[in-house]
């Protein structure tokens, strides 16, 4: 018996073309660092191995017809993937999971955001697609193989050898790389994009079964944990200042601190937010961080309502909306606070109908409660100056008091504006998001500004605190060397990039008279203690990550989603430790000398006592959400 045995066999052929396609978008469309040689060795080998071990499947056929149906629509579904993740990374530098193919339901309302990430040379992505799709049709008879079992089992053996040395090399350059795989680069740059999917589904089956095996037992640990390392002893001095007033809040969409106080050719990007931090009723922090996953908006709501982390795949609003929780519109409820949420948007996008409910917000004004029209509309939908203009109403028709949000959506990427809505130019470089970023913000403030007007003429005003937070960060790592040639650097490094997720947190209250600017380090997981403590709610036994942001004795660390992390003294990102005040990186130490080592003294990074505790911390709140574990709380409020 003769078995066919061409010299380039048609998987050998998909999987070569693959590999370097694959390749190509690693290394010149996707930023993807590289320290040393070792590490672009990886790089390069581990896309021909994943496509060698996907690709050689099909020698399992016995049909030559088969065979090539599996490797051209494995060509195409392959090239599919690529795409969608370079969309995607363009305006997040991020990488695709699981749970974000559930948010299907977001793209309909994404429109002209999708399109201004889609470049015309992306067809080229496709290339080696048609031109395997071409080969398995005209050339089947040549190109198909007929091993015999034993080949069959060679080609699967060589296969996976090849993924376990890509393994073992990708340990040896990043020990822990699956036990610690906080950053999803690390993981496609040591085990390709593809084997970076596979890892995520099998992650993603495992947290989803946590539910069912929770049973409460993890609770007294991670109530240990806050106890002795997030909870403070003391009130601080301003509990109870806003006893019994209405919180209204503001959340800034894509607002970043760099802005503030800050021009464009000689005209402030901020003028009201800059006079407001004059003011001498406002608190305003400078030093406050963003802390959002990939939910971004639905991450910055979750993180001040429950002070909880956002989960680093996907957003809790869609894949843990129909967890129990002791959120802050529930907590105040039993005070007598009504809430709310005005946001003219759909009520299905990042399912906020589903997810308000088990927050325990009693009203959501989405977009049907305002009137939006072609005049009034751009980009996401309603203009921020006509939604605060036509919230009014219904924030007046409110019981009080009353916890009120409002998102806004102008500021939004692609940051789109209409001339006559234009009050500065914008920036030029090389970054048209960036440039058209500035006016959308002026705008933003301007409309901010007229809302602090109506709330003065409708007389809710005085009766209010108002909280000004910007969301998250609206220019991603991709316009880099735009951003540099703005704040004049040479270059953003990895520590200047952890600085640009500072967001702007102003506390404005009214009659105060005591407003300063504070520049301790503090982040979104602080907003719902420093609201209760404002209102002077004290809860008991509630489980929450951060501190109120006036506290003296707070925990000495804001932990970021990714693991990094900012400290009094340090910052830490891509595992380096620098210096917080000069951005330097900080040398590791000598720590101690072990007989194993053979008395050689070892050395600690300083990050690496704090790393510790931010990872024990991410891992105790992902905990809570996976396995649903409020469920078996009862909590209680003491005045």
């Amino acid at each position: 018996m003769s078995f066919k045995r061409p010299v380039f066999p048609l998987y050998i052929i998909a999987a070569l073309l693959f590999g370097l396609k694959t390749y190509i978008v690693y290394r010149f469309v996707f930023t993807i660092d590289l320290d040393n040689m070792m590490q672009e060795f990886i790089l390069l080998i581990n896309p021909f191995v994943s496509a060698f071990l996907i690709f050689a499947i099909s020698v399992w056929f016995n049909k030559t017809s088969r065979q090539m149906k599996f490797i051209r629509y494995t060509a195409l579904i392959g090239s599919f993937v690529v795409f969608a993740n370079l969309v995607f990374y363009r305006q997040f530098t991020d990488f695709i999971t699981i749970p974000q193919l559930f948010m299907g339901s977001n793209m309909s309302d994404l429109g002209s955001s999708i399109l201004t990430l889609i470049n015309p040379f992306d067809i080229l992505i496709f290339v080696d697609a048609a031109l395997i799709w071409y080969l398995s049709k005209k050339q089947e008879s040549k190109l198909a193989v007929e091993y015999p079992k034993s080949g069959k089992v060679f080609a699967m053996a060589l296969s996976l050898a090849l993924l376990a040395g890509n393994f073992f090399l990708a340990e040896m350059e990043r020990p822990q790389l699956f036990t610690r795989a906080f950053d999803r680069e690390y993981l496609v740059k040591n085990i390709g994009l593809f084997n970076y999917h596979v890892y995520d589904l099998v992650v993603h089956s495992k947290t989803e079964s946590q539910r069912v095996f929770a049973d409460g037992n993890e609770l007294p640990e991670i109530q240990e944990f806050i106890d002795k390392n997030v909870k403070v002893d003391e009130k601080s001095h301003m509990f109870g200042a806003a006893e019994g007033k209405n919180v209204i809040f503001i959340n800034a969409e894509s607002l970043q601190e760099f802005v503030i106080n800050n021009d464009v050719y000689g005209e402030e990007v901020t003028p009201f937010l800059n006079r407001l931090i004059e003011d001498e009723d406002t608190y305003y922090f400078d030093n406050f961080y963003e802390q959002t996953g990939q939910g971004n908006t639905s991450d910055s709501e979750f993180l001040v309502e429950n002070s909880l982390y956002p989960l680093s795949r996907g957003a809790v609003f869609f894949t843990h909306g129909g967890n129990e929780y002791n959120a802050l519109p529930e907590i105040i409820k039993e005070e007598g606070y009504t809430s709310a949420v005005f946001h003219a948007n759909n009520k299905s996008f990042w399912n906020r109908e589903g997810m308000y409910q088990s927050l325990g917000v009693d009203h959501f004004y989405g977009e049907e409660a305002y009137e939006v029209t072609d005049e009034n509309s751009i980009g996401w939908g309603l203009m921020d100056k006509p939604f605060f203009e036509q919230s009014i109403k219904y924030l007046q028709s409110l019981e009080e008091p009353y916890y009120s949000k409002f998102i806004t959506l102008t500021n939004h990427f692609p940051f789109e504006m209409n001339d006559e809505e234009t009050s500065i130019d914008p920036y030029d470089s090389n970054s048209n998001t960036l440039n058209n970023f500035f006016p959308a913000v002026r705008y933003m403030d301007e409309a901010i500004e007229d809302f602090f007007t109506q709330l003065k003429d409708s007389g809710l005003y005085e009766d209010s605190i108002i909280i000004i937070m910007g969301d998250h960060i609206g220019i991603s790592a991709n316009h880099n060397r735009a951003m540099s040639m703005y704040l004049e650097k040479e270059e953003i490094t990895p520590y200047d990039q952890v600085q640009l997720q500072r967001v702007p947190l102003f506390i404005h209250i009214p009659g105060d008279g005591n407003g300063e600017t504070i520049s301790e380090v503090t982040g979104q997981i602080d907003m719902k203690p420093t609201i209760l403590n404002l209102l002077g709610i004290e809860t008991e036994d509630d489980i929450m990550f951060g501190n109120d942001v006036f506290a003296e004795d707070r925990k000495e660390y804001i932990a970021l989603r990714n693991g990094d992390f900012i400290s009094d003294d340090y910052v830490s990102t891509l595992g380096v430790c620098y210096d917080r005040e000069t951005g330097e990186p900080i040398d590791e130490e000598v720590t101690e000398t072990t007989e194993e080592t053979e008395n050689q003294p070892m050395t600690e990074n300083a990050c690496a006592p704090i790393q510790e505790k931010v990872q024990t911390e991410l891992s105790y709140s992902d905990n809570l959400i996976y396995g649903d574990l409020f469920r078996f709380i009862n909590f209680n409020i003491e005045d």
